[in-house]
């Protein structure tokens, strides 16, 4: 099958030298390219800034902000047969970039921001994709029930949620604990590192 992959954070401009970002490293999303490769599918990886290196055997294209990943999913998604979005999109993003570095003025700055294209939410009505659809829910309270409504509402046939709250799993941990969370029921798998958790996860795809 093929599969399309999108992970770690975008980064979203303020000027020349300054961004919005988030914290994550993208390990699970490259662990998931990984695990697909190996099990014999055909996989694209979009992926924001991360250090991470390039699993081998898959397709890659490398974005930065919020906006470039929106249109380089819309025009790949269309391809594939799965779409597994396990990057941190920003959900906002400055209303407007300043051409030269902002200096220092005053005791506070005001920056306006926007709401960026829902990527996930995207996908279904507006991209049109028929294939099997996988989000990713990085939660801080109500990790279930908020899974579960994002699910609902983005049309998804799974949604992997987790608590990054904890400081043991989740963003800068080589380790995860995550939640199944389908439109009418959930299931719990136990922490482990992401390379296997990955696995294991791409075998529940597949079953889809």
């Amino acid at each position: 099958m093929k599969v399309l992959i999108t992970a770690g954070p975008t980064v979203e401009p303020i000027d020349p030298v300054r961004y919005l970002t988030n914290r994550s490293s993208g390990k699970m999303g490259y662990a998931l390219a990984a695990a697909a490769a190996k099990r014999g599918h055909s996989v694209l990886l979009i992926s924001g800034p991360t250090s991470l290196g390039i699993p081998e055997g898959i397709d890659f294209i490398p974005i930065e902000s919020a906006a470039d990943m929106y249109q380089a999913v819309e025009s790949q998604i269309g391809r594939h047969d799965i779409a597994i979005f396990a990057a941190a999109v920003a959900d906002y993003t400055p209303a407007q970039v300043a051409d030269q570095k902002l200096k220092k003025m005053g005791e506070e700055m005001i920056i306006t921001l926007k709401r960026t294209k829902d990527i996930l939410g995207s996908a279904r009505d507006i991209m049109g994709f028929k294939g099997r659809l996988v989000g990713f829910a990085a939660e801080t309270e109500n990790v279930e029930n908020n899974a579960r409504g994002k699910c609902l509402r983005k049309k998804c046939d799974l949604v992997v949620a987790n608590d990054v709250s904890r400081k043991d799993i989740g963003f800068d941990s080589s380790e995860n604990e995550v939640t199944l969370v389908y439109p009418d029921r959930s299931e719990a798998l136990p922490q482990d590192s992401k390379e296997h958790l990955a696995y294991h996860l791409m075998e529940i795809i597949e079953e889809l």
